[in-house]
């Protein structure tokens, strides 16, 4: 639908039954962000809450809660955006079905911001402290906006042709910011606002931003879009939305959404950091507290009714899993031409999306000889690295087409055994040491600071994958409690990591304990874990443990390994430590005061109670 406002989708969806309403009262602080991660699990509808104590705006949550919902939202535009993509990665379908693709120039025509004088949303002012003081986890630092759309326009050509709008996270409270005058800007590497921020770097002042809350959902799933460096996130919303974006145009200030359920105005004075932080954040672990750029706060404007939407996130999946499986369903197609020779890839969320990337790669330039190891993919595998948000991928896992041509990379457990069954450890491990990775993973040598390692795999299969523990295995002393995670994948207890040794000391020692004869070697694959027990326990628990927890450059290590010509490898099994280490932030774990509160509101029954 191409709604006008939030309050249009929310009735909408209210309508069809895909929207609950509830009235009696909510706790902002740590309550209504329990309930959320519950309603979400269960699968359950849209939550709009009337009664949010300390605020008079209403609040609404898992309005992308499933997959059926988002299309529902986007009923009558979503299709139309998904051709003009495929126009866009092969035009002479518009000369072979024009049928098909009538429509494709209305949507050229809705993809220009529309400049406007005024709107609903600068209609009212408020404050900082008004607005909703959503806390989602225990130890995060104050309130934040979870569902924000900040927007920044270049100070070398302000406007909106070069404005860039993305998804970067907002804490309105705690810290050392002044109340109802600063918030602070969370903002990670490969991000286009850094790109604002760098002119304004060099050009000696401060740029303007601007926080946009609410609204048509489509500049929500706008904002978090992978969209080229340069392509401006108005105009996919536009498409997604169904019309033109109304922009209110200001003179000597960032233009203003004008449809938005709330704006927050200010300047960021580039040179300037707050701490920010901690946030209970999407890899299932808190984000630690570091210095950020800081908003000052100019003015806050809502319009009449106007709707605070919310979402939670946390150990995957999430309610921002769907918004990874609308991005793909949109952007598919893209993959190969942009990254020829790649057919698809896979950012898994259940590892966190950033930690762990599978593709299916293409060995096409040497047709007339077999192919018996990665030649083509290794050139494959360093192009994903270097695009946009892919470039911060951890673990990269690439296979050729031709090993199986009917796998699909989204099914995650058949992508490991044809990995596994091929992969030769001596030679398919390339790593880059002392790079950069994913803000929020603190698996790495410090902040910002990794490596990665691209695991390729070509050719016919070269073992058979055990799906049973050996009677004969042996363990070294202290490790305990084999479990098979997949076939070929074991996980063992291990001791406790020990703060004193060097960090794959320990790792290397269990490797140096073993010989490449013994039978734990028919596992291709060996995780060092605290809980084998958990970590076998589902294929979302290996995911989430083995590469959230492990900095390839020093918690891989293998059974006999060696170097050769600087390349290293190893003869027997490939061992990840994934041991919980001193240096990585502690995972996420709900209040248990809260949770006796939420499982008290389930057992008083209404309209949320199946869901909770």
């Amino acid at each position: 639908m191409g709604y006008r406002s939030l309050t249009d989708c929310v009735n909408d969806l209210e309508r069809n039954q895909h929207l609950i309403r509830i009235d009696s009262p909510v706790d902002p602080n740590l309550e209504a962000a329990e309930i959320q991660r519950r309603v979400y699990q269960a699968g359950g509808p849209a939550i709009l809450f009337t009664n949010v104590l300390g605020s008079t705006f209403p609040m609404c949550s898992n309005l992308f809660g499933t997959l059926e919902r988002a299309r529902f939202i986007f009923r009558d535009t979503f299709e139309n955006v998904q051709r003009a993509i495929q126009l866009k990665v092969d035009p002479s379908e518009a000369l072979k079905q024009p049928l098909k693709y009538w429509r494709a120039p209305f949507i050229a025509m809705q993809m220009r911001p529309k400049a406007v004088r005024s709107g609903p949303v600068i209609q009212n002012e408020t404050k900082l402290t008004a607005l909703p003081q959503l806390k989602s986890w225990p130890d995060d630092g104050g309130a934040f906006i979870t569902l924000p759309q900040v927007y920044s326009e270049d100070v070398r050509a302000p406007g909106l042709n070069k404005s860039n709008m993305g998804m970067y996270r907002v804490q309105l409270s705690g810290n050392r910011y002044s109340p109802d005058k600063e918030v602070g800007l969370h903002y990670q590497i490969h991000r286009g606002i850094g790109v604002h921020h760098r002119a304004a770097i060099d050009a000696g002042k401060p740029f303007r931003v601007n926080i946009f809350v609410g609204g048509n959902p489509a500049m929500t799933v706008a904002a978090v879009m992978p969209l080229p460096e340069g392509m401006s996130e108005l105009t996919f919303a536009g498409a997604l939305a169904g019309h033109r974006i109304p922009m209110i145009r200001q003179n000597h200030a960032a233009s203003i959404y004008s449809q938005a359920d709330f704006c927050i105005v200010g300047t960021i004075d580039p040179n300037r950091q707050l701490p920010e932080g901690p946030f209970g954040d999407h890899l299932g672990y808190y984000s630690l507290q570091h210095d950020f750029p800081v908003l000052n706060v100019e003015k806050v404007y809502h319009r009449k009714g106007a709707i605070w939407p919310f979402t939670v996130v946390g150990r995957p999946p999430q309610e921002d899993t769907v918004f990874g499986e609308l991005i793909h369903e949109l952007t598919g197609p893209v993959i190969p031409t942009v990254l020829p020779g790649i057919k698809a890839v896979n950012a898994v969320d259940a590892s966190g999306v950033h930690p762990l990337l599978l593709a299916v790669g293409s060995e096409r330039y040497v047709p007339y000889r077999p192919t018996t190891q990665p030649q083509e993919l290794l050139t494959q595998a360093n192009a994903i690295l270097g695009q946009g948000q892919m470039s911060l991928a951890k673990y990269v896992w690439i296979i050729d087409e031709a090993c199986d041509p009917n796998l699909d990379v989204n099914e995650i457990d058949t992508f490991f055994i044809r990995m596994l069954e091929r992969v030769n450890w001596k030679r398919d491990l390339h790593f880059q040491t002392r790079t950069t990775i994913d803000t929020l993973d603190y698996s790495g040598s410090g902040f910002n600071e990794g490596s990665k390692v691209v695991i390729a795999a070509a050719g016919p299969p070269v073992r058979k994958l055990p799906m049973e523990i050996p009677a004969n295995l042996r363990l070294p002393n202290g490790y305990s409690n084999p479990q098979i995670c997949l076939p070929g994948v074991l996980a063992i207890a291990g001791p406790k990591f020990n703060s004193k040794s060097k960090p794959d000391h320990e790792i290397r020692s269990f490797c140096n304990s073993i010989s490449a004869e013994e039978p734990i070697n028919q596992f291709p694959l060996i995780l060092i874990v605290d809980d084998s027990q958990f970590s076998s326990g589902s294929i979302n628990n290996f995911l989430w443990i083995a590469f959230t927890r492990s900095n390839p450059a020093s918690d891989l290590e293998g059974i006999e390994a060696s170097i050769e010509s600087k390349h290293w490898g190893c003869a027997g099994s490939l061992v990840i430590d994934a041991r919980i280490k001193p240096h990585h932030a502690p995972p996420l774990i709900e209040d248990p005061e809260i949770t006796k509160r939420v499982d008290a509101m389930a057992a008083r029954g209404g309209k949320l109670a199946k869901y909770l």
